[in-house]
């Protein structure tokens, strides 16, 4: 958490701190995910960021026990990567059935069967985007909170 806040920040994007800490994308993101690291790589984020990485290291341990209000962030940061990753997905359907359009259009204008592509896969992307901006309760986040809370048996 701290190192996602660090980066966001200076302005980075993640594939930047990966070069210049010379980490792999999918350590920033895992790290930035909460899951643990190694000294080595806390080292060279230290060294990336100019901070001594014992600090980043006290950081880590301390967002294992998060306040209310850390908790409230890292549930943001959750909700701003779910739209992220929707539009995304957004994006990935218009080229790729604008592209399938096309290649129909142009091979076999009579049937138009990039249609059945086009529908099944923006009923799902539609079904995504309804659970990421909770138009769909029983899905959103106030419900994954309760199904931890039931299995862990207490409130968070």
């Amino acid at each position: 958490m701290i190192v996602q806040q660090m980066r966001l920040k200076k302005g980075w994007s993640q594939q930047q701190l990966a070069d210049l800490s010379g980490l792999n994308v999918r350590t920033i993101q895992r790290i930035e995910r909460g899951q643990s690291a190694s000294l080595e790589s806390f080292k060279a984020l230290g060294a990336a960021f100019d901070v001594d990485f014992s600090e980043l290291q006290e950081e880590a341990v301390r967002d294992i026990a998060r306040t209310p209000e850390q908790a409230e962030i890292a549930l943001a940061f959750s909700q701003v990567r779910a739209i992220k990753k929707f539009w995304i997905g957004v994006t990935v359907y218009l080229i790729v059935v604008g592209g399938l359009a096309t290649i129909n259009l142009m091979t076999h204008p009579k049937v138009l069967w990039f249609l059945y592509t086009a529908g099944i896969w923006g009923a799902v992307l539609l079904l995504r985007g309804l659970v990421v901006y909770n138009v769909i309760p029983w899905l959103g986040p106030q419900w994954e909170k309760r199904a931890v809370e039931r299995r862990l048996g207490r409130e968070l």
